[in-house]
């Protein structure tokens, strides 16, 4: 499919954040191992949260949802596993699970579609083999086997924090204590720190022995709870630097008190110059001069693409650290970034993780073509925010893919004045 966004001269109205992915995710997870009914609201059913879903009701629970919500009913147990575990293209759904099929008893084929089951689990691979467990990854499927023991677990923090909460969601219903040594740099700290949060909230706890240590007791059950998902800061980020460029737009449903790292966001623009103030009706931008910042995106990393259009609008030089696992996400979108925004007359480069990216909207224009959305929904949500701010009527292909995380992005811009074209 693709879109022709079209700016009008003059953007104004309020846009509501959907439901945060990422604590709607774990929530699931939680709801789905207690023995008993939750009730979990504001969701959005996105590709990637009906897939934890799906998965769900596939291992332990049953599911029953609604327009914005679901009864999610906890067995108790396991169920027998009689065919592949769909994760579509979720990385947290494949890498949220795997520790616990191996609490299964049985052995669970997960798999997925694009890139999903290239992406690297090699942090899992190493434990598994450790333990002389089942584990086998092709680009068909990825198959455990063998149960994760009580234990004390060495694992990068510089890899994807996924990875650490699959463990911290299975551990704990193991019989005996474990400990989980998290080697420095601890990245992505705001991830592990959502995952005990959920936790807390189903009566599942840990603790930190120090900065780069958690002591997991064993022995502990999930339990039922009444659980309203907060909304994402990792998607009101779009909104965030369309407003601080152009002005007018107000963003409601975001709570001030938040454990989500893409939070980070505001900082980053008031850093930048940006204007906007919290309101009762939420948070409301101006327009406003910016200028290019240093920003590092270890602790943020799904705000890469949008941070790249924000260098491309503010003066001077942008300079983004810390960016490599980007290479390895739906799309390399790094490079994915770089090819659709010099192909608009953007004036960037990379090397490894640092992108560099030299701003000054008067330079940009429309390209020879549509726009190539990478089959990523954070490149074709990035794009379009490269539209709206920079006045440009871009096509941009691909768009299907916001379905991903959030299927009514489109239709939120309304409200503003955009108006959407879809073709194809």
């Amino acid at each position: 499919m693709i879109v022709t966004i079209q700016s009008p001269a003059r953007l104004g109205g309020t846009v509501t954040a959907p439901p945060s992915k990422s604590m709607a995710h774990r929530a699931v997870l939680c709801a789905a191992l207690a023995q008993g009914t939750s009730h979990i609201e504001n969701l959005e059913f996105s590709k990637d949260i009906s897939a934890t879903l799906a998965a769900a009701g596939q291992l332990c629970a049953r599911v029953e949802t609604s327009a914005d919500d679901a009864l999610v009913e906890g067995l108790g147990r396991f169920r027998p596993v009689t065919g592949p575990v769909d994760c579509c293209e979720s990385g947290s759904t494949l890498r949220f699970l795997i520790p616990l099929a191996s609490l299964t008893g049985q052995a669970v084929t997960f798999v997925g579609r694009g890139r999903l089951m290239e992406r690297p689990q090699s942090v899992y691979e190493q434990l598994y083999r450790e333990r002389n467990l089942h584990f086998e990854q092709t680009p068909a499927g990825l198959t455990v086997a063998g149960t994760l023991p009580s234990d004390e677990y060495t694992v990068a923090g510089n890899v994807s924090s996924q990875f650490i909460s699959g463990l911290l969601f299975a551990l704990p219903l193991l019989a005996g204590d474990s400990v989980l040594h998290l080697l420095p740099p601890v990245e992505s700290r705001s991830y592990i720190e959502m995952t005990r949060a959920a936790q807390a909230a189903f009566g599942v706890g840990s603790r930190w022995l120090d900065d780069v240590t958690l002591a997991i007791p064993g022995g502990q059950h999930y339990r039922p709870s009444h659980y309203t998902v907060e909304g994402d800061y990792s998607q009101a980020a779009f909104l965030a630097v369309l407003g601080a460029v152009r002005g007018g737009v107000t963003i409601a449903g975001l709570a001030e008190k938040t454990l989500q790292g893409d939070a980070v966001i505001l900082d980053i623009l008031r850093r930048c110059g940006a204007k906007f103030a919290r309101t009762g009706a939420g948070l409301t931008f101006e327009k406003a001069p910016l200028h290019g910042v240093d920003i590092d995106l270890a602790d943020c990393p799904d705000l890469g693409p949008v941070l790249m259009v924000l260098g491309l609008l503010c003066q001077g030089k942008t300079v983004i650290r810390n960016a490599e696992r980007l290479r390895i996400k739906e799309s390399d979108r790094i490079a994915a970034m770089e090819a659709e925004l010099r192909a608009c007359g953007g004036v960037l480069a990379s090397e490894g993780g640092t992108i560099t990216i030299e701003g000054g909207a008067g330079a940009l224009h429309l390209p020879e073509s549509p726009l190539h959305g990478h089959n990523d929904h954070r490149v074709v949500m990035s794009l379009t925010v490269l539209a709206l701010a920079a006045g440009l009527p871009l096509s941009i292909d691909d768009a299907e893919a916001v379905q991903k995380s959030w299927p009514h992005f489109f239709d939120a811009l309304r409200p503003l004045g955009v108006e959407v074209e879809y073709a194809g």
